[in-house]
């Protein structure tokens, strides 16, 4: 007679990936999250009777394995894997069949696992392969140190596959969509071998693998390998103006090319990125791992490279800004935050986490960032893993102002309150920016002894800028500058205004637009100047460029200065696109979407549209358009079909001939079923 053998085994993909909130990622094998059970259903060539047949699960990691028998009542055990026979459920049309729940561990390592069946009898042993799995971690399990506790966060937070990251400044949020694309065929796979073609893995893949049932040490792997400068990281980072053997990084718009690209190639790295697409992408990977992660965006953010929590600026006695040192602020830095439990730190580290990918520094000798406990930052808890000092600069150091002549430093002033000004992300479930600001930053925790800088100084003369209307690109910017004069005696002043191009992350290049002027100032009166710069002085600058615009006054009699600076962005045009009848998108039906843009230049313009959405479009849509003149209108019809029932983002991109500009625009798509 012949042994107990398995004719067939289904892992129950469907029903289990709702299950355990997968489904949607795109695998050809089962995706499970750890802490919960999944169901098996195996097929047998005759009856399963548990006093004759013995069944023993192999769960295989590589070189690393586990048996687990499979019993028939359910194991109380949480910490370790088990399996069981699912009671009431045999079926009398298939009295053959098996139904078996297997249970990982909240602490079981992060990976794709292979599965086997031994199956044995008086007749002997019996051992054949089932399949493979995924395991990811759970936030909705309360033992995994993932958990999240509101469903809404869960859903925006691991769930959600597109965004938006912010830039601009702080008094002008530019809104950049991008499509995080974690259920685009091949990201979960392509998520995987950013943990096994990782550095720690090659050095000691058994030690690695171990390691990976805690996220910490996941989220730390991830930030060093999404750029490329220890390892064969995703992105290669560049912050120049030549993009030839690459691809400029404000013309990425989302996460699944760069990281397809990255795999195809054999793991060379993807040219080319900056800060929010390091971000994006690590949000990508993170995600789709189950780790909550959101983008973080820090206005005016610091570059501390000596550790002393002040940012020296120097500016010429006309207001032209110099570049004298290694310390910098960017106008915006963008990065990520996890949310982990903290077991490694005290008590009450738990919950958001910093962690940036961009390389700026080393960490452990590995250009990383993170993990660090927001609460840590705000509370300056400076001497706390992971690199807390160093986000605690960024979004805490003083700001220094000098005006030099021949090396010579003529006056100082120092602003407090500019570094870290605003700190945002995503709202849940909206597309407005949340101040976050009050996670970071606690005026009263702040020790005195960090505070280096003298106050500001009291002067006979104060000045002030001020925008007379909102920059809008292709029109005259104007602004007014006021000088006031706080003594009792007349002075004469004279006026030095100007204005330089910048990049985010740099001091500003030459000056573009100056002008001066000498006034007389009665005593304790104040004189408005007004001043203009033409559409053509900035047209050049393209809409990534910002412009840094300051004003100096000199009372020419006891040589007193006043500075004044502001670091601004143009607003841009946008791309319209609209959905008839939104209400009734339905999944699965063709649908088809407006996209409008009106040319607000005084010249003409053609270009390249490009529109994309994941789960809304197979490819991306790439029209070119033609020669719009001014004030001309361009109206070009889409077709997306929603491919899951759910909220969907559909985004638009126009690279324009001139001057590097790249409009955008996007709309949110929610597919009812039908």
């Amino acid at each position: 007679m012949e042994g107990l053998k398995l004719v067939h085994a289904s892992l129950e993909e469907a029903q289990n990936h709702v299950w355990h909130k997968t489904e949607g990622l795109k695998s050809s094998s089962l995706i499970v999250r750890r802490g919960q059970n999944f169901r098996l259903t195996l097929s047998f060539n005759g009856p399963y009777m548990s006093n004759k047949h013995e069944l023993v699960l192999k769960i295989q990691l590589d070189g690393l394995y586990c048996d687990v028998p499979i019993t028939s009542s359910k194991n109380t055990s949480q910490s370790q894997w088990s399996a069981y026979i699912q009671q009431g459920r045999l079926d009398p049309s298939t009295p053959h069949n098996t139904s078996v729940c297997v249970y990982s561990p909240p602490t079981a390592i992060v990976g794709v696992y292979q599965l086997h069946l031994l199956v044995k009898s008086s007749y002997g042993s019996y051992n054949c392969k089932i399949g493979k799995f995924t395991l990811l971690c759970n936030p909705w399990c309360a033992a995994d140190s993932v958990y999240l506790p509101e469903e809404n966060q869960r859903e925006e937070y691991v769930r959600n596959d597109f965004g938006l990251l912010y830039q601009g400044t702080a008094k002008n949020i530019i809104f950049r969509p991008w499509g995080f694309d974690l259920y685009e065929s091949g990201i979960l796979e392509i998520c995987m071998m950013v943990l096994q073609v990782s550095n720690e893995h090659k050095k000691n893949w058994k030690s690695d693998y171990v390691n990976r049932s805690d996220p910490v040490y996941i989220s730390r792997v991830v930030s060093a390998m999404i750029n490329n400068n220890d390892d064969c990281g995703v992105l290669q980072g560049k912050w120049s103006e030549d993009y030839s053997s690459g691809l400029n990084p404000s013309e990425w718009t989302d996460s699944g090319s760069i990281l397809k690209q990255w795999a195809k190639s054999g793991f060379s790295p993807v040219k080319y990125g900056q800060c929010w697409v390091f971000a994006a992408v690590m949000c990508t990977v993170l995600r789709v791992l189950g780790i909550p992660t959101r983008v973080v965006t820090n206005y005016n953010s610091a570059h501390d490279t000596n550790g002393n929590l002040v940012i020296e600026e120097y500016y010429t006695e006309k207001g032209e800004k110099l570049t004298q040192n290694r310390d910098s602020i960017w106008n915006f830095h963008v990065w990520v935050e996890c949310w982990m439990k903290r077991g490694d730190l005290g008590a009450g580290f738990d919950g958001w986490q910093v962690l940036d990918p961009t390389p700026q520094e080393r960490s452990g000798g590995v250009y990383r960032c993170g993990p660090a406990p927001v609460k840590a930052i705000r509370e300056c808890q400076i001497n706390m893993d992971y690199d807390v000092p160093f986000i605690y600069a960024e979004v805490n150091a003083d700001v220094r102002v000098c005006i030099v002549r021949q090396k010579q430093v003529l006056s100082c002033t120092t602003e407090t309150d500019r570094v870290g000004v605003l700190i945002c992300t995503k709202s849940l479930g909206s597309n407005r920016p949340e101040d976050i600001t009050s996670t970071y930053k606690n005026k009263k925790a702040l020790r005195p002894s960090l505070r280096t800088a003298s106050p500001r100084s009291v002067k006979g003369l104060s000045l002030e800028l001020n925008h007379i209307k909102a920059p809008v690109v292709g029109e005259n910017i104007c602004f007014s500058v006021t000088v006031t004069n706080h003594s009792s005696v007349l002075k004469t002043v004279k006026e030095y205004v100007n204005a330089q191009a910048k990049s985010y992350d740099r001091s500003p290049s030459d000056t573009f637009w100056e002008a001066d002027n000498i006034i007389q100032l009665a005593p304790h009166k104040s004189e408005v100047l007004q001043h203009q710069i033409p559409y053509s002085q900035y047209s050049a600058l393209g809409n990534e460029q910002l412009i840094n615009l300051a004003a100096v006054v000199i009372d020419l009699a006891t040589q007193e200065r006043v500075l004044a600076s502001e670091e601004f962005n143009i607003t841009s045009p946008i791309i319209n696109i609209q959905v008839a009848d939104e209400d009734t998108i339905i999944a699965h039906r063709p649908q088809v979407a407006m996209v409008t843009f009106t040319n607000p230049f005084s010249v003409a313009v053609k270009g390249m549209l490009t529109v994309a959405g994941s789960g809304l479009l197979e490819d991306k849509v790439h029209i070119n358009v033609a020669l719009l003149q001014p004030r001309e209108t361009m109206n070009t019809m889409v077709q997306f079909t929603p491919k899951i029932v759910g909220v969907k983002m559909l985004h638009a991109s126009l690279s324009l001939d001139i001057n590097c500009i790249v409009i955008r625009g996007f709309r949110t798509i929610t597919a009812r079923p039908a």
